[in-house]
């Protein structure tokens, strides 16, 4: 399995990029559960938003919900992370991951793995 993150850059605070994690090597069949994390400078990696394809759901951290979109292309093997106001607390490399993720009822997701990362892309956004 090979996951391959791109779209990553640097923007002004408010502004928007959308991350793409593209796999290789993995059924893209409608079964499959992909996650984004995000590590900052010093700090440790966190969850950020999962697709939970079988059950139809996406999950968010706190901190994201209302301005990140997770979806996902089947047809071309993708999880895409549309990210809008920006805020340069956001900056971080994001990775993508293959993991299994359940909804936490006090908000945010559970999540086992992951299995498999990508390399990631940087996301810088200025104040």
């Amino acid at each position: 399995v090979q996951l391959v993150e791109s779209g990553g850059g640097l923007v002004q605070a408010g502004g928007s990029l959308r991350l793409s994690c593209t796999a290789s090597g993995f059924a893209f069949d409608g079964d499959y559960n992909i996650g984004w994390f995000r590590q900052a400078p010093g700090k440790e990696r966190k969850g950020v938003s999962c697709i939970n394809s079988s059950v139809g759901r996406t999950y968010y951290v706190d901190s994201v919900k209302g301005r990140f979109t997770i979806s996902s292309d089947n047809a071309r093997n993708t999880v895409y992370l549309q990210m809008d106001s920006l805020k340069p607390e956001d900056t971080a490399v994001y990775y993508c991951a293959v993991l299994n993720c359940y909804p936490n009822p006090a908000g945010s997701f559970f999540y086992t793995g992951p299995d498999y990362w990508g390399q990631g892309t940087q996301v810088t956004v200025s104040s």
